[in-house]
């Protein structure tokens, strides 16, 4: 009981040495949530093939940059180009025709002011005529569409962005639709899944803390801005996107720790300076009737305000209490 009496008084006369003192009143601080997030793209597009064929070319990778409308692959179809043989082919004969019935059609004008053939016949020629001159329009359309079709064999990015995966390799089939390559565009940013019990209290704009062991992407101690919180709610998660100035995009996928505002309540907070601890226990020095006494208390989580640490004290102290702290 000595040995106790004589540690206490000594503490009690250094701290008196040179102090000053901090009135406890209770401070409204923020409960944060750690949870991870992943480095993604605000937009996750596929190129698609618009026609099936095979993969002649293919000119990207995983990781390339693109523009938007950038030809990335082409497509080639055979048949088609048999097609278009066999519609060259018959535009062809068609043409040879036309111009065998176009002769016809003079030669009968001339029988007829002659009078050698009948109105019925020359008509029946204009009519060769123009079914010809039909056909010859219609192969000629429908040789278009094939010209088209080869020309939707090019590929072309959907937007600007990264290239993320390419599942497909030159010499592939595909079919029409199938995915030829996936561009990730609109930005990278922080993506978290939250748990829905904590989505209500949540809102664009809220500061975003990014906890400790993101170092090595050089983010550790920084904060971002929550910009787009979804509203459909899968697994019992909501998505949100975090936009973090510096955010590096070239691994997208990559998680990182974050601390979300989730909750605010009032605590007693004192200088973690004016915390000592001997012994195995903390005290801190309080001003009382009989003079400054140092007090055991339970110390919480720390607490950083404004370029200074505290620390949140669950035992030991209330509201209206003068604590001593040492001058710095």
């Amino acid at each position: 009981m000595y040995a106790v009496f004589v540690l206490v008084v000594g503490y009690i006369v250094a701290a008196a040495a040179s102090a000053e003192t901090l009135d406890i009143t209770p401070q409204r601080i923020t409960e944060w949530k750690p949870v991870y997030g992943e480095v993604a793209t605000r937009d996750r597009v596929p190129a698609r093939a618009r026609i099936g064929g095979t993969v002649a070319a293919l000119g990207v990778t995983e990781g390339d940059q693109v523009e938007a409308g950038e030809r990335i692959a082409m497509i080639e179809d055979d048949k088609l180009q048999f097609r278009i043989d066999a519609l060259d082919a018959r535009l062809d004969a068609l043409r040879a025709r036309l111009e065998t019935a176009q002769t016809d059609l003079e030669r009968g004008e001339q029988l007829l002011e002659r009078g050698v053939i009948t109105t019925q016949r020359l008509d029946q020629l204009r009519t060769e005529v123009d079914v010809l001159r039909g056909e010859i329009s219609s192969v000629e359309s429908e040789r278009l569409v094939i010209e088209q079709q080869i020309e939707e064999g090019e590929v072309l990015a959907p937007e600007t962005g990264v290239v993320l995966k390419v599942p497909v390799a030159r010499g592939s089939v595909v079919t029409p639709g199938e995915a030829i390559a996936e561009i990730g565009g609109g930005g990278a940013f922080l993506r978290l899944a939250i748990p829905e019990r904590f989505a209500a209290d949540l809102a664009e704009g809220d500061r975003i803390e990014i906890g400790p062991g993101a170092g090595g992407m050089g983010l550790d101690r920084r904060t971002g801005e929550l910009v787009k919180l979804y509203p459909l709610i899968e697994g019992g998660r909501v998505q949100a996107d975090v936009e973090i100035e510096g955010l590096d995009a070239r691994f997208v996928g990559r998680r990182v720790p974050v601390r979300l505002p989730v909750a605010e309540r009032m605590a007693i907070l004192v200088p973690d300076a004016a915390i000592d601890t001997r012994g195995g226990l903390d005290f801190v020095t309080v001003e009382s009737a009989e003079g400054r006494l140092a007090r055991v208390v339970v110390p919480g989580a720390v607490v950083e305000r404004n370029g200074t640490t505290w620390r949140e004290i669950l035992t030991g102290l209330a509201a209206g209490e003068t604590v001593v702290t040492p001058d710095e």
